[in-house]
């Protein structure tokens, strides 16, 4: 097994903040980079902001949100992502009523809070409630994005009469908690690549350029399996129709055993502090040798790496380092 040291990440230069799983990045027009993922305790949701990518591990981390002690909202609270949407402040969130697992999944729902300060570590934090779905089943990683006009929500949700975990489905949004249905399923597991220990399509980004809408995705068990793909339509297409979306067959970011660095995924897009590259942030681990389930193994790291385009216009990752 290689295994690299937490200086030798540093050194590496992706490394931007330790023990930070599911990172999302997002960059204000007020020229802060925003700055939530799920923390070791899965207790609460954190906010910070910086003027520079780097800066964020030494920026002051504002509790959002904390957790309930009883009910639907008192476990486990996974991957929060904020947004900015029609001068409000959000964050989609997961949370479930326990760590009980029942028919081999954890309970959660998808849920949304609501910020109405210019500032999101200023102000209130208001819950809008559980986003309802088409299902009461296992629902997580909610995102949302605008495209002419209309605005979106992008999650993973178990579909009762699919194998495996979950898949991923798109909906038009009425407001940034409630969707239009019915949902549509765009892409499901179903290479190798996706269906290593658990059946797994999750945390979606999205990605625009030249023409073309992205989703990236992570499949697979939270461990060194763990990988992400991407889903490609025509911005002119029809986002609700699946056949609008093709997939990759092979992950485009994956585990790089040379560089000991294992399971990257569950990615958010950002660009420099100068706007001339595109960034892709992502949790990584630097070791396999995990005891008991990894989604408690808490060294999941937030990392971020500039990327480039292939000449067919797919983004091209490179490799964790």
């Amino acid at each position: 097994m290689v295994k690299v040291t937490i200086e030798e990440a540093k050194r590496a230069q992706d490394l931007i903040i330790e023990q930070r799983a599911d990172p999302w990045i997002y960059k204000h027009s007020d020229g802060y980079y925003y700055f939530t993922a799920s923390v070791p305790e899965y207790d609460r949701i954190e906010v910070r902001r910086s003027k520079t990518i780097k800066g964020i591990a030494e920026a002051e981390p504002v509790v959002a949100w904390r957790k309930h002690e009883t009910g639907p909202l008192s476990a486990l609270i996974w991957a929060p992502e904020i947004h900015y949407i029609n001068e409000s402040w959000y964050i989609y969130y997961a949370a479930a009523p326990s760590k009980e697992i029942v028919d081999g999944l954890f309970q959660h729902r998808m849920f949304v809070i609501e910020n109405k300060s210019a500032n999101p570590l200023e102000g209130s934090w208001e819950e809008k409630g559980q986003i309802k779905t088409d299902w009461e089943s296992f629902a997580l990683d909610a995102t949302s994005f605008e495209h002419k006009g209309q605005q979106y929500l992008v999650w993973a949700q178990k579909d009762p009469n699919i194998r495996g975990n979950s898949n991923l489905y798109i909906a038009p949004l009425e407001n940034p908690w409630t969707i239009q249905g019915p949902q549509v399923m765009i892409t499901k597991p179903e290479y190798d690549w996706e269906t290593i220990g658990f059946w797994v399509n999750e945390g979606p980004a999205v990605l625009k350029r030249d023409g073309k809408i992205f989703i990236s995705f992570s499949g697979s068990a939270t461990d060194e399996n763990y990988a992400m793909g991407i889903l490609t339509a025509d911005e002119n297409s029809d986002v609700m129709d699946p056949a609008s979306w093709s997939k990759s067959t092979e992950p485009v970011f994956k585990t790089c055993y040379e560089t000991g660095q294992y399971g990257p995924g569950h990615n958010s897009f950002t660009v420099s502090e100068d706007g001339s590259k595109d960034v892709l942030v992502y949790h990584v681990r630097n070791y396999t040798e995990i005891v008991g389930d990894p989604l408690y193994d808490p060294n999941r790291h937030t990392c971020a790496k500039e990327f480039t385009w292939n000449p067919d216009g797919t983004p091209n990752f490179g490799f964790p380092k």
